[in-house]
């Protein structure tokens, strides 16, 4: 698959996620061959983007791969400053958020807000193009709601603003993320446009993945929850996807180390207060992949404070892992 200049290593992408694909995650998953990793979205408001929180989520140091940076927000002005200003950081991707369902995202008329607006989508969508030399890519929601579902008449309006790549959710924003997927506006908009178009949302298997590019004929497949506590599954998917390459699931020692390098490099990044406390979630879903712990290890790796005392107590915590039958 090809953004604008560049050629991507492959067709399984992951999804931007806020919270989740901060620096130390889209290094893992880059690592298990990620083919891109978009950073969380970033807030275009001016006084914003100096904020340390702000840089923390645009960091792409010690990572490989291209940098793509995701902006959201309502005012095309400030959306390609926000632009410009994160072209002039080392972005080489610009991702503009029109897919969030959150409702504190939503509340300001942002993210998948905006499928309401396509008038606002026109004029952001072609400030941010005009206004950067890299590429730009949009991620869209099938619509507002089930009866509105606009993606087509979006995907008309992006590529003729210029836009280099369109990935879209299968639901729409009423929807959140309740339900299952629907791929039969993806498969629309492939046929309605010729821009790459990437489908997103409930791909959590090769035959989901295959079932997905056959049906909508998309160019690429982004994985989001699927992938967390589970980076491996770009490697997984890829090998079964190709049909070549034997694919054998790491073991229950190289889940472990998958973890431990996850966790120092959270402490690394975050320091070691912040980096507790965000490693939390990460290890309850690598857990909840591999089988639930008892309560009490649950409840001591959380009342952990000290990256030393909750990397003993993840590591303990798997003699309490019977591997699965897969």
């Amino acid at each position: 698959m090809k953004i604008g200049p560049y050629h991507l290593p492959n067709n399984v992408l992951l999804a931007p996620m806020a919270g989740i694909t901060d620096n130390p995650f889209r290094r893992l998953c880059t690592q298990f061959g990620a083919g891109l990793t978009v950073s969380e979205m970033v807030i275009s408001h001016s006084e914003l983007q100096h904020h340390p929180r702000t840089l923390q989520k645009t960091d792409y140091s010690d990572q490989s791969g291209l940098r793509s940076v995701q902006i959201l927000g309502t005012d095309p002005q400030l959306m390609a400053a926000a632009a410009r200003l994160n072209q002039d950081r080392g972005a080489q991707i610009i991702d503009i958020n029109m897919g969030c369902p959150a409702k504190k995202v939503c509340s300001v008329a942002a993210g998948s807000a905006l499928l309401k607006n396509e008038s606002l989508v026109e004029r952001i969508l072609t400030a941010v193009v005009s206004a950067v030399d890299v590429p730009v890519t949009l991620k869209i929601r099938t619509g507002w709601d089930l009866a509105s579902r606009n993606a087509v008449k979006i995907a008309r309006i992006a590529e003729n603003s210029g836009i280099q790549a369109l990935t879209i959710h299968g639901r729409s924003r009423a929807c959140k993320f309740n339900g299952n997927a629907e791929y039969d506006t993806i498969k629309q908009v492939k046929q309605a446009v010729s821009l790459p178009i990437i489908a997103n949302g409930d791909i959590d298997s090769a035959e989901k993945a295959r079932q997905v590019l056959n049906y909508t004929g998309a160019d690429a497949i982004m994985i989001g929850r699927a992938a967390q506590g589970k980076p491996w599954i770009f490697k997984e998917l890829q090998a079964k996807l190709s049909d070549h390459e034997a694919y054998y699931p790491p073991s229950l020692s190289e889940i472990k180390n998958v973890m431990n390098q996850h966790l120092d490099n959270l402490y690394s990044f975050y320091g070691n207060t912040s980096g507790v406390r965000i490693a939390r979630k990460h290890i309850a879903w690598y857990f909840d992949q591999l089988g639930n712990l008892p309560s009490e290890q649950k409840k001591q790796i959380n009342l952990a404070q000290q990256p030393a005392q909750q990397l003993a107590l993840v590591n303990a915590a798997f003699h309490f892992i019977t591997p699965r039958v897969a």
